[in-house]
């Protein structure tokens, strides 16, 4: 009888531990499929449920998001006066951020029904286009922050610089946003600067071709590649796209109606 009670014991030990073990694994699991705004890294990824903002932790606060709109060497629209302050930290080669972008219908399809936009038939509100027409009324500011979240992103991410400096950051950033922007970073392009007139010629409708091979090759946007991320690691993010309504974090490719509550609250 001992020899079977020790067995016993044994076995529900082992089976115990087996049960635990697959707990953290689909801890794990959720936790890729939300994308990240804590201290873990992740991959790319998107939200297929949608958890509330209580469930990710607040790692910022609203004086941090504001410090970040009196930084002359973001990329911003609007200032921290309004009442919404947005930030997207995101990267021009992440899939994600291009469903969250809204400029990609293509890849947004292939993506599932999830993420298949309202605009093409589906339910899926991209956050970003949402943001951008508060911002041209008056009512919220933009700010916008690379982290390599793909990791093909560089070249892209300096060429919305550039053409920030000419006053056509939503241009460029719509064109790569696009599919044929996507292809060019994940597949043509990657980080090689050596591709840099290849950039401008894809930007050429929108930028002036010779002004962003310049720029690009000048290497003066080089370490914001370095000091955008170290931002972004500093509001606690770790994966792209990463949104923040004010303080509000949403981890990942969330539809537009998803944050509409956080936005209504801080308009009140």
């Amino acid at each position: 009888m001992r020899l079977l009670d020790r067995f016993s014991s044994v076995f529900l030990v082992v089976i115990f531990a087996l049960v635990f073990g697959m707990g953290i694994l689909w801890q794990k699991v959720t936790q890729l499929e939300k994308g990240s705004v804590s201290g873990t890294t992740t991959t790319n990824t998107a939200t297929t449920t949608n958890p509330t903002p209580a469930q990710q932790a607040a790692t910022v606060t609203l004086d941090q998001i504001k410090k970040l709109f009196a930084n002359n060497d973001l990329i911003k629209f609007g200032d921290a006066n309004r009442k919404v302050l947005f930030v997207e930290v995101g990267d021009p080669s992440c899939p994600y951020c291009h469903v969250a972008g809204g400029e990609d219908p293509q890849l947004n399809s292939q993506m599932g029904a999830t993420f298949k936009l309202d605009s093409d038939g589906g339910t899926y509100q991209a956050p970003v286009t949402g943001m951008r027409k508060l911002v041209d009324s008056g009512k919220a500011s933009f700010l916008y922050v690379y982290f390599p979240g793909h990791g093909n992103g560089e070249m892209g991410m300096k060429a919305l610089y550039c053409a920030d400096e000419k006053g056509k950051f939503w241009e460029a950033h719509d064109l790569i946003m696009s599919n044929s922007g996507y292809n060019l970073m994940n597949n043509d392009v990657k980080n090689d600067k050596a591709q840099s007139q290849k950039v401008a010629d894809f930007l050429k409708n929108v930028v002036d071709s010779t002004f962003m091979k310049s720029c690009l090759d000048s290497g003066k946007y080089d370490s914001k590649l370095t000091s955008d991320t170290t931002i972004a690691q500093g509001l606690g993010v770790s994966g792209t796209p990463g949104f923040f309504v004010n303080t509000t974090p949403f981890a990942g490719a969330y539809s537009f109606k998803d944050m509409q509550g956080a936005i209504d609250s801080a308009l009140k």
